[in-house]
């Protein structure tokens, strides 16, 4: 046992602690708050301490666990809504009120309830790490499967029958050693695989500027930078209510208050598009706001990559949102300050890039451990604030280099109520040629032409907009004019997306191909149109625009005959034109 011999802030010195490991989690202070030794110097042990540490005095005990920091994993994670260091809050709550006393140690999971265990391996079998021994319901959506531990394996001598039992109940004995429905697990530790492959499969996330223009496969990495009120976390909330990823894991890092609340509150009450059961029977929330401890920011998102590998291996496709890392990296800084290390650029540890590294690296699609060969995926999505959206800065710099997906948020669109305001010439994916083949086979042969044309047309669109500016758009040729009326419809009526209508908030992959398509197709009729000398102001009276224009909230189960109609009125109304011309 040891003695704390100084305190700052969130870093407290202990002596007399020889024998301490790295990373090795201590109990500190007479209100046993929860730290992680993060250096080591003789008998001298620095600890970060994931409580506030106010009032805690030097002469206090320290007291070792002999164990990392680590998370149990078992039935009972969906749903939950956790802390950083993976404390379930509804049940502190329950216990403690709406404030959380310091040193508070409740289990993470339930350790009396029981879960329905359905075997599915057989006794004599050979098992290795991964391989499923059975399966409990844990909600409508997730079938938890029940896997041998990473570092067990040997023959099954004995599983227990199909019945009910506590995630503390032995259910199987493998190799000699008793398996139970739960494993801990040391967060900072990747989790095994086979082997990684290329993400060459859509996570399809409703969002047509994400999917058609800058999509991420499963398994990728994608940044989501911007300032203040330019939509990140709105951004964030639509990708977990409605990427076809089965689990998703929301990590809510150092963000305001309010923001988290926000989520907390409508989550529970979203309907999962798909079933039609609650959206949170397939979510994990991790709530770890600005005015809660630093040091356990840091946690958070090793906490919330952990969970989701777990499900990953057993074979799930699973979403993390990490919102943000720009106030993980700040943890990182104060903690850094604390520990009088050489600061690196703005202060920040020199070390940053390779811990974001780390944490984007855990991302993948794989082949999990385990004798069936399944296939299993994490996708990190990380938002980051730049302050004052000044995309030069350490954090936003570092993330690029490892992030295959840009999604650059730019405060102008935000400021026209263009929303996602998602700036179509700064963003970029690496993937577009790894899910060119999941769109020809699930949607359309021309899809990846359709977005190169469409591109094309908006980036001409910037390069004119100089001249519209100086000698105003009569000026220009009737071809580029007809280019500057696709280009406005392209932006308004199909990168412009509404998260907050019922129908417009979600946009099939084929549903989004139809409304591209059908873009393109108006710009063709009217550039030929104009050329055979039809005024560009009567093609911007045309009445079809209006249809374009609300494409978008046709219902997606019908959206099929609305848009024949749209295209028959188009290619009817621009004929007229082009008879009255003759």
């Amino acid at each position: 046992m040891g003695k704390i011999i100084r305190v700052a802030g969130p870093v407290v010195v202990a002596n007399e602690m020889k024998g301490s490991e790295m990373y090795e989690v201590v109990r500190v202070g007479e209100e046993g708050l929860i730290g992680e030794i993060i250096a080591l110097n003789g008998d001298l042990a620095t600890i970060q301490v994931y409580e506030e540490t106010s009032g805690i005095k030097p002469g206090e005990k320290v007291e070792r666990t002999g164990a990392p920091l680590s998370i149990i994993l078992g039935p009972g994670i969906i749903g939950q809504i956790y802390d950083g260091i993976q404390r379930p809050l509804p049940k502190i709550k329950e216990i403690m009120g709406d404030f959380i006393k310091r040193g508070a140690n409740v289990p993470p999971l339930n350790l009396n309830k029981k879960w329905h265990f359905i075997p599915k391996a057989k006794i004599g079998e050979n098992v290795t790490g991964g391989d499923i021994l059975g399966t409990v319901q844990e909600t409508k959506l997730v079938e938890h499967r029940i896997m041998v531990p990473p570092e067990i394996g040997g023959k099954l001598e004995w599983i227990a029958e199909e019945g009910d039992y506590t995630i503390e109940d032995v259910i199987a004995k493998v190799g000699g050693k008793e398996v139970k429905m739960h494993q801990r697990w040391p967060v900072r530790k990747q989790r095994p695989f086979k082997a990684k492959h290329d993400p060459v499969e859509l996570l399809v996330t409703g969002q047509r500027v994400l999917d058609t223009f800058f999509p991420i496969a499963k398994g990728g990495t994608a940044a989501i930078p911007g300032g203040f009120g330019t939509g990140k976390t709105v951004t964030q909330h639509q990708l977990a209510k409605w990427s076809d990823a089965n689990i998703v894991v929301y990590v809510g890092c150092g963000e305001r208050g309010n923001e988290m609340t926000e989520v907390l509150e409508d989550f529970p009450k979203l309907k999962d598009p798909k079933s039609g059961e609650p959206l949170m029977h397939r979510t994990v929330l991790i709530a770890n706001t600005s005015n809660m401890p630093v040091a356990a920011r840091e946690a958070s998102i090793y906490t919330g990559i952990t969970i989701a590998e777990y499900f990953r291996d057993m074979g799930y496709h699973v979403a993390l949102m990490a919102d943000s890392t720009s106030r993980w990296a700040e943890a990182l800084r104060e903690i850094s300050g604390r520990l009088e290390e050489m600061p690196g650029e703005e202060g920040y540890p020199a070390y940053l890039a390779s811990r974001l590294a780390e944490f984007y690296e855990r991302a993948g699609y794989v082949t999990v451990l385990g004798s069936e060969n399944k296939k299993g995926s994490v996708t990190v999505v990380g938002a980051v604030s730049p302050p004052g959206g000044d995309f030069s800065e350490p954090v936003t710099q570092n993330t690029l280099r490892i992030a295959k997906v840009f999604w650059a948020l730019d405060a102008d669109l935000a400021h026209k109520r263009h929303f996602p305001s998602i700036n179509w010439l700064r963003s970029y994916s690496l993937y577009l040629n790894s899910v060119r083949g999941w769109w020809e086979e699930m949607v359309s042969k021309d899809w990846y032409e359709l977005r190169r044309q469409a591109m094309g047309i908006l980036q001409r669109e910037s390069e004119l907009q100089e001249i519209v500016q100086l000698v105003g758009p009569d000026a220009l040729p009737a071809r580029e004019q007809a280019l500057l009326e696709t280009a406005r419809s392209l932006r308004e009526d199909f990168l412009q997306q509404n998260a907050f209508h019922d129908v417009d908030t979600y946009c099939p992959a084929k549903k989004q191909y139809e409304m591209l398509r059908l873009i393109l197709k108006f710009h063709s009729l009217i550039t030929d149109a104009v050329e055979r000398g039809v005024g560009i102001d009567k093609i911007r009276k045309l009445n079809v625009k209006e249809d374009l224009a609300y494409m978008g909230r046709i219902p997606n189960e019908t959206f099929e005959d609305g848009f024949r109609d749209i295209e028959e009125k188009m290619k009817n109304e621009i004929a007229k034109l082009t008879e009255e011309v003759k």
